[in-house]
């Protein structure tokens, strides 16, 4: 690395070490103002209303009492809402109904930046609800929409901390359920109708409830959140504990089976098929709720051509790739099986369940899963799946996970977890078939000290066959969370024999120390700046030998605009002791040595709300024994909410120094296209681009819901790439699956 490098990443770390120590000695006069979280009132509704987004004139309404008084977060926290909110709630013996008026002195202002379900409501005006139907004050679902009329729903677990690649923990936006939803924009702003089927929740049994629940409106031209029940500005939607309170709801009793068949049909062309290979098959999957808390899910012959595929990943690493769950099924509840740290030691990663280690599909032959709440307080999680194997590639497994978790006071809980694989021994040339078999037992917990504080763990063994080691890990960490700092520091600890085979593990053999400290602060008027965000991290790992293998200090400032726009700048120390080399590319080595570098940082993009935003990632510094520049543009644009385009490129330039290596050079690019012909029709396009292996991949899909993940789905998948003789092949897939919801009760 050049001197002239170093010495700017460390003039630039300084810089933002200066800023972290000011900040902390500043102060700004936005506290919230003092306030008991609010009480509102749920109505019954004589007759149910016409879901047509138009609360003011429907007379179902009439006997509602609105409710208001909207506290912003962002950009002036503390203050009320600039325009006026109300929000009516109210039942019938089916389902929940919530209307709400948003007045906009504006409604040309109004931005509305997509249709689709699900798609991101940050850069749009938007309204949210969430609703903790138990009022266990850390868990909640959670449904959205904009002027565009789209559905958005997710579940909260444990107030959205600790997101998992399964899709658990934190805020899992892919648990979809059945419920729609109205707009209408007018010239006094827009209004919303949603109607939520009891049959889509989980309640506790009694006949009339108190909820917790909080609505959230976001203004974007204005870059305005703003909230029913006040929040301090480190916390969003998901703050359940801090949630007002919703009272009055009479419910039936629960009565939901839903059978969801799919029929599918499918043609491929590949290099070793003679023409075109054509298949159909047909599954299918059922839920019942066993009671208004506890639900059962069964699935046959699994199927899941409507997921959209992976995106390429570029790996300068010796460490394992994570790739998140996308597949609907093991997303719903994904909460109550996510133990562990995210991304690094997850002791059950539902990924291994279906797809190889080489990333093929292996066929799944059915399933059951039952989830939920037993006595009020204690979440339970039972799941099991069989599948076929693959000859010559995978052995027939069958999976069980157990899960059970109690909530306690203040945010805290106290759980375990067993994971179990049983193969066929099939595969893998083990001596001995009764050998093919994996285990992983696990306790975990957390302690909420106050409103800021959380302290947490677990502790985790494997039970391999021929692995008789250090077959062990465990994690303690703590977490302060303020208005003004973010803090945590964490130790953990994995063996060299810890092996959770159903479970995703980055790295073993080591012992890891993390630190970090992050001070927000809100200056009054300061280049137009809503928030500046100096902060510190430090990770270290050390293996059992004791030797220092790697190690990560950034030193980052985050300069955020009233805009919308952000720009990142920072600094990175990295220390790597490689033991045994690996290639980093094709026909590039990283050799055993010791390598201290730094790299200097910078992160910059332009408000995401607006019609075209650009963004950029930039590193250039050393690099194991070379340098390294890498750049990663981005551009997004739209037309309305109806077409919705982005294109991301990831170039890598490299030189090694050490004997043999070579410079070279990484490009990997990304265009995602989408048009919405209504919220539940869509067209949307992923091309992707790696010059690694010269390949370009097409998926294509068009989707047509019913509700939720049902519909009409048809899609089409191409690769075209160099085989291992640099001959050009293209390989293609189209698929149409069609799958209903018949509600049985």
């Amino acid at each position: 690395m050049t001197t002239t490098t170093t010495r700017a990443a460390a003039r630039a770390g300084l810089f933002c070490l200066a800023t972290l120590i000011s900040a902390a000695a500043w102060s700004a006069d936005t506290r919230m103002p003092p306030s008991i979280p609010p009480v509102t009132q749920a109505y019954p509704l004589g007759t149910a209303p016409v879901l047509d987004g138009d609360v003011k004139n429907d007379p179902a309404w009439a006997g509602a009492r609105s409710t208001t008084g909207f506290w912003q977060i962002q950009p002036f926290e503390g203050q009320p809402a600039s325009q006026r909110t109300e929000v009516f709630v109210g039942f019938t013996e089916e389902a929940l109904y919530i209307g709400a008026i948003l007045h906009d002195d504006d409604p040309d202002g109004i931005i509305v930046s997509d249709s689709r379900r699900d798609a991101e409501l940050e850069e749009t005006d938007a309204f949210l609800v969430i609703m903790d139907t138990f009022l266990d004050r850390q868990n909640g679902f959670v449904f959205g929409t904009n002027p565009a009329g789209l559905e958005y729903d997710g579940q909260v677990t444990k107030e959205g901390q600790q997101s998992f690649g399964s899709g658990g923990g934190g805020f899992n936006k892919n648990w979809d359920t059945n419920w729609s939803v109205a707009t209408s924009v007018d010239d006094f702003g827009w209004s919303v109708e949603m109607r939520i089927p009891f049959s889509s929740l989980r309640y506790k049994g009694r006949d009339v409830q108190i909820w917790g629940i909080n609505f959230q409106r976001n203004i974007r031209r204005n870059n305005e959140v703003a909230f029913w029940s006040p929040l301090p500005r480190q916390y969003n939607l998901f703050r359940t504990s801090q949630a007002g309170t919703l009272e009055g709801i009479a419910l039936p009793a629960q009565r939901n089976l839903k059978v969801t068949p799919y029929v599918l049909g499918k043609a491929s062309e590949a290099p070793e098929i003679d023409g075109t290979d054509t298949d159909y098959e047909i599954g299918g999957d059922l839920k019942w709720s066993i009671t208004p808390s506890l639900t059962l899910d069964a699935t046959i012959n699994t199927d899941f051509a409507q997921v959209e595929v992976d995106e390429v990943v570029v790996n300068l690493n010796r460490f394992n790739v994570f790739l998140p769950e996308k597949r609907p099924f093991f997303l719903e509840n994904a909460g109550q099986f996510s133990v562990g740290t995210p991304e690094q030691v997850e002791l059950f990663f539902s990924r291994r369940i279906g797809i190889s280690d080489d990333g093929d599909i292996i066929p799944i032959e059915g399933g059951l899963r039952m989830s939920g709440k037993v006595g009020g307080s204690t979440n339970l999680g039972l799941l099991y799946m069989s599948d076929e194997g693959i000859d010559d590639e995978a052995s027939q497994n069958d999976f069980a996970v157990v899960r059970v978790n109690q909530e306690l006071r203040n945010r805290s809980s106290i759980g375990m977890i067993f994971v179990n694989r049983d193969g066929d021994g099939s595969y893998g040339g083990l001596p001995d078939p009764d050998d093919d078999y994996n285990r992983t037992y696990g306790i975990d917990g957390r302690w909420g000290i106050g409103d800021d504080t959380i302290l947490s763990g677990y502790l985790a063994k494997t039970d391999t066959p021929g692995l008789d080691g250090k077959d062990h890990a465990f994690e303690l960490k703590a977490d302060y969370n303020s208005e003004n700092w973010s803090n945590s520091a964490s130790y953990t600890e994995v063996g060299d024999d810890f092996n959770p085979e159903v479970g995703f593990l980055q790295r073993d053999d080591y012992r890891k120390g993390s630190v970090r400290l992050l001070r927000r602060y809100r200056p009054k008027d300061f280049w137009g700046l809503q928030e500046l965000r100096p902060h510190v991290s430090y990770t270290g790992y050390w293996n059992f030998d004791g030797i220092y293998e790697s190690g990560f200090l950034h030193v980052d400032n985050h300069w955020e605009f009233r805009t919308g726009g952000e720009i990142h700048t920072g600094v990175n120390f990295v220390h790597e002791d490689v033991l045994d080399p690996f290639e980093i590319i094709d026909g590039q080595e990283v050799q055993v040595g010791t390598y201290d570098n730094a790299e200097a940082q910078l992160v910059g993009f332009t408000n995401r709300g607006a019609p075209l935003s650009v963004g950029l990632e930039m590193k250039a510094g050393g690099f194991f024994s070379g340098d390294r520049l890498t750049l990663e543009p981005d551009v997004q644009f739209r037309i309305g909410e109806t077409f919705v385009s982005s294109l991301s490129w990831n170039y890598n330039d490299i030189d090694l120094k050490n004997p043999g290596g070579e410079s070279f050079r990484i490009n990997v690019g990304i265009l995602k296209l989408a048009y919405s012909f209504t919220p539940k029709i869509s067209l949307e396009a992923l091309i992707q681009y790696d010059d690694r292996s010269d390949a370009v991949a097409t998926n294509l899909r068009f989707a047509w819901l019913q509700s939720a993940s049902s519909g009409l789905y048809v899609v089409y998948n191409e690769l075209n790439q160099d085989d291992l003789m640099r001959n050009r092949e293209t390989r293609k897939e189209f698929t149409i699956k069609y799958s209903y919801i018949f509600d049985l009760l």
